[in-house]
């Protein structure tokens, strides 16, 4: 990989890392069922990361700490060694803007932290903490932290349908992206939608951002001389998404359709990180 793209991705990773503590799925099995007597009942199993918490804002951060000269064929765009009245002019920048540097890094730090509720990403104990937590709410089973921003979970709560309902919220963290909301429509009416389980396309901002993720992914799986390791370990999403219900399906976006089922009808999608529309359902109960 050339030193600008891995560049670039580096600025990308640190851009996604500190925009907003986002959540994204790896391998998972998640089910949401809706009945006509008013109950509902959700589920996830599966991996949860949280980029904040991963090796993406410390990959930034030590970025700007090492000063590297980079100088560019104006031809071809690829990267040629620096003559030393080069180096020496960019040294001198590089040195001119630390305190810039040093308060900008000190303002990112500040809002992750404010992002993550309250937790310093840069704690080597913010992740079990924040696992600690959320193993304190309702519905979260089990939460392992497994490293690199990454938890496995057992997510499981039922109810009735007399409010809305959003999955994954996080106590005191308002930046939180959501995977599954379900929302009460008047007429006995409840939409699902699953906007954290697309990667692409469909002009959501976190299919956007689930986009960039995949293309960090990629560019993770090597370092320049082909080792692994130098990137972060970024999750790809690969799991099903299910919807049962006894009610009258209206609309739904599954490649087949329901399928009947002892349980009543089945919506399945299939996520994985060529999945372009986010899941979607509107389901009457009459």
């Amino acid at each position: 990989m050339t030193k600008p793209i891995r560049t670039a991705a580096l600025l990308a990773a640190s851009s996604l890392a500190l925009s907003g503590c986002l959540l994204s799925p790896g391998t998972f099995a998640s089910e949401m069922q809706l009945m006509k007597d008013g109950t509902f009942a959700y589920s996830y199993d599966g991996e949860i990361q949280m980029l904040a918490l991963s090796k993406l804002a410390e990959m930034g951060a030590k970025s700007e700490d090492k000063f590297e000269a980079e100088c560019w064929d104006d031809d071809n765009y690829e990267t040629r060694e620096c003559t030393l009245d080069e180096v020496s002019e960019q040294r001198a920048e590089w040195q001119a803007g630390a305190s810039e540097r040093r308060a900008e890094a000190e303002r990112k730090a500040e809002q992750a932290k404010q992002m993550l509720g309250g937790f310093d990403p840069s704690d080597p104990e913010a992740a079990q903490k924040l696992a600690d937590q959320l193993s304190r709410q309702r519905g979260w089973e089990a939460v392992e932290y497994k490293g690199d921003g990454i938890f496995d979970v057992d997510f499981s709560v039922s109810g009735r349908m007399t409010h809305d309902f959003a999955f994954p919220m996080v106590e005191k963290m308002p930046m939180a992206n959501m995977f599954v909301t379900m929302m009460l429509r008047d007429g006995n009416q409840v939409r699902v939608d699953a906007p954290g389980f697309a990667s692409q396309g469909g002009g959501n901002p976190m299919q956007g951002m689930m986009t960039g993720i995949m293309g960090l992914a990629t560019l993770g799986q090597s370092n320049e001389d082909g080792e692994d390791g130098e990137m972060p370990n970024i999750l790809m999403p690969n799991g099903t998404f299910t919807i049962v219900t006894d009610g009258r399906i209206l609309a739904n976006n599954t490649d087949e359709g329901p399928v009947e089922t002892a349980r009543g009808q089945t919506l399945a999608w299939e996520i994985n990180q060529r999945t372009e529309q986010a899941p979607t359902a509107l389901i009457a109960f009459d």
